[in-house]
């Protein structure tokens, strides 16, 4: 499968707080369309330097993916990333014991030839739109979220809950190790949508609010600023996002197959 992925739109802003604790890679005036991987993250700890943790999190999966990825990133490679991106967060704490207790969510999207592979821990999100449509969600690792499976209260009470914001999985230390959900998307079309987001798009849009956006905007750019036209002025929290469209979706072709191809031409 070859996916050509267009331009990447990308928005990290520190919303209604005073500083912004989220992070993403790659920075939007670095992305380009041969871009394969992508991460947004939302640092936890405020004054435990979860700022630092987002950051640290980008770049120790950018870090870990240049140096190992020789093929498409499984489920137990995406964990030896976030088990290295935690023994880093030891060797920060270390050296700034002020930061102990710091923490952040992951959102990854990895294009490669077999589908697209999603990763997430905590309550980022990553979503897949065909015209508008969600085909596939994230499910959040939040305190909200678990009593909503268990039957507790309901998606309605989730959303004004006052432990909203609790989350019950995050990349921490290697004291208190972790693991991401991932899965590998394989029914992907040209026109598709992956959107990344941390909480704080969540804050001021719902799905049908997403689905309305995507549904009624015709290029990336105009889906971007809607987005921001939502969010901009009226998050209590930092907001961040990926947009990444899908402009081509074709069948692969191997080298074998490209030099038999090359020596019947001559025949």
């Amino acid at each position: 499968m070859n996916i050509t992925i267009g331009k990447p739109w990308a928005v990290c802003e520190k919303g209604g707080r005073q500083n912004n604790e989220d992070s993403i890679y790659p920075l939007p005036e670095m992305v380009n369309s041969n871009q394969k991987l992508f991460l947004v993250c939302d640092g936890v700890g405020g004054s435990e330097k979860g700022e630092i943790a987002s950051s640290l999190a980008c770049e120790s999966f950018q870090t870990f993916f240049s140096t190992f990825l020789d093929d498409e990133p499984s489920e137990e490679f995406i964990n030896k990333a976030i088990r290295y991106t935690e023994a880093r967060f030891d060797d920060y704490v270390n050296t700034h014991p002020e930061a102990k207790g710091m923490a952040t969510t992951l959102t990854m999207v990895s294009v490669g030839t077999s589908g697209v592979t999603l990763a997430h821990v905590g309550d980022s999100r990553i979503y897949q739109f065909r015209q508008g449509e969600i085909l596939y969600q994230t499910e959040d690792h939040s305190l909200v979220n678990s009593l909503v499976k268990l039957g507790k209260i309901t998606k309605e009470e989730a959303s004004t809950h006052p432990q909203k914001n609790v989350i019950v999985r995050a990349i921490q230390s290697t004291e208190h190790p972790t693991e991401a959900d991932v899965i590998l998307l394989k029914d992907i079309q040209a026109g598709d949508y992956f959107f990344m987001c941390t909480d704080g798009v969540l804050e001021r849009l719902k799905n049908e609010d997403l689905s309305y956006i995507f549904s009624t905007h015709n290029n990336p750019e105009d889906i971007k600023d809607a987005i921001m036209a939502s969010c901009c002025g009226k998050t209590r929290d930092n907001f961040s996002f990926y947009i990444l469209p899908v402009q081509n979706v074709g069948e692969s072709i191997g080298i074998k197959q490209n030099i038999l191809s090359f020596l019947y031409s001559f025949i």
